[in-house]
């Protein structure tokens, strides 16, 4: 008789320690993966005012990138700018300067984890620019189709300092300022060299910043 009711003293504990095993497996979900890589994607679009040859310029920009741990962005980014330029002063001559240039985007990211990032962006692309001029009346149909309507090739290096604003997990601010190095250009008439010079503007970036957050514990 004792030892059977040893036995079944045995066999209650025994289910008792299983009951409670399983009530905690079904509440909480254990694992480490407080190295696991923080991913990130995002849309984001810019604004900047400029200046080319002491003349405003306005910078207008999209960019995709994938963010790696809230530490590094790469991705693509383009710009389109205009400006209104005087190359000559005949007459009312107007001449728009307008271009366009896009490539790779790279951004190392210090301060990820505060609320305010700082970061370095970096664009290496290639693009257009050409200007038009709408004022014919002051000269010959022939001279204005071959000198005021000129393209030609750009390549641009263009790095920056941003101020990162951590809005939430889906939606970051960025306010900054980046100078624009080109090659030689030659634009028939034109005083502009190169698109040297600096811009400041804003930005926002639409996405999700922290697809995988390092947890170590998840109640399901």
């Amino acid at each position: 008789m004792k030892q059977l009711k040893s036995r079944l003293l045995v066999l209650l504990l025994a289910f008792s320690y299983l009951g409670q095993a399983q009530e905690t497996s079904n509440d909480y979900l254990e694992f480490n993966d407080r190295n696991n890589v923080v991913h990130g994607v995002y849309l984001g679009l810019t604004a900047h005012l400029g200046e080319i040859e002491d003349d405003e310029t306005y910078f207008a920009g999209l960019k995709v990138a994938y963010v790696a741990n809230r530490q590094f962005e790469v991705g693509f980014a383009a710009n389109i700018f205009y400006s209104d330029q005087e190359f000559i002063t005949v007459g009312n001559i107007e001449n728009d300067l307008i271009g366009a240039y896009g490539g790779l985007h790279l951004e190392p990211i210090l301060f990820s984890k505060s609320k305010v990032n700082l970061s370095f962006p970096l664009l290496i692309g290639a693009g257009a620019i050409g200007y038009t001029t709408n004022d014919f009346e002051d000269f010959e149909d022939e001279f204005i189709d071959d000198e005021f309507d000129d393209v030609d090739v750009i390549f641009v290096l263009e790095p920056g300092v941003n101020a990162l604003f951590n809005i939430s997990r889906y939606l970051q601010l960025e306010a900054g300022i980046k100078y624009r190095f080109s090659n030689k250009i030659d634009l028939a008439t034109s005083p502009i060299d190169r698109l040297n010079g600096f811009s400041a503007g804003l930005g926002i970036k639409v996405g999700v910043f922290n697809m995988g957050r390092n947890r170590y514990k998840k109640k399901i």
